[in-house]
């Protein structure tokens, strides 16, 4: 493990509950304190307090404010259920019963779209200043691909597409998707989400059935 990995990991895992809740509530209170003050200005004092841990405490979960934000940003990739949403057509009722391209890409895109609603300034922050260890880029990795292939069994298997490289069409679907919805949602700017919804599925709609 580098010096940078060791610097973001947890000092201790909880074995009691009442020390899992106690991590919990970090967590909680940085997530608050990140998107009430920014990742600068969001400091492990600010953290406890608002907690209402001691400093010390703190520090014998978390080294450091960076240990924390990656944790938070490991706990939203474990938490993506665009894939679970496509597995389940796969594997499934889509089997039994097709649905439509639009129904199950629209569904995707919905699902992608909740899975980035809690919180777009904390969103904003693990994007743009979230520590990269190589453990967290390896689940990135592995998350994108999972998606990629389960994606790619349901072009391959649906009626309706008719775009000829379908591998091709799998990256580039949930790449779009991804980079999208992480983008427009975690920038200043609101976007109205119904609209960002239909947009995204006509034009990945159209594109794969040309």
């Amino acid at each position: 493990m580098t010096s940078d990995q060791r610097r973001i990991q947890p000092r201790k895992q909880p074995r009691q509950v009442r020390a899992e809740l106690t991590r919990q509530r970090i967590l909680a209170a940085a997530a608050h304190i990140f998107a009430e003050y920014g990742y600068a200005a969001g400091t492990t004092n600010r953290i406890a307090e608002r907690a209402h841990v001691s400093i010390g405490s703190l520090y014998q979960y978390y080294p450091n404010k960076d240990a924390i934000l990656a944790e938070l940003l490991t706990r939203h990739l474990d938490g993506d259920r665009g894939t679970a949403t496509l597995r389940r057509y796969k594997e499934g009722r889509y089997k039994e019963s097709p649905e439509s391209l639009e129904t199950i890409i629209r569904d995707f895109v919905r699902t992608v779209i909740d899975n980035h609603l809690d919180d777009p300034q904390l969103l904003r922050i693990m994007i743009e200043q979230a520590p990269r260890s190589g453990e967290i880029l390896e689940r990135v990795t592995r998350v994108k691909w999972e998606m990629i292939d389960d994606l790619l069994d349901l072009l391959n298997a649906h009626p309706e597409v008719r775009v000829q490289d379908k591998d091709t069409a799998a990256r580039l679907v949930t790449s779009t998707v991804e980079l999208t919805v992480h983008q427009l949602i975690a920038a200043p700017d609101s976007i109205d989400l119904k609209r960002l919804e239909n947009e995204l599925v006509a034009m990945i709609t159209g594109y794969l059935r040309a």
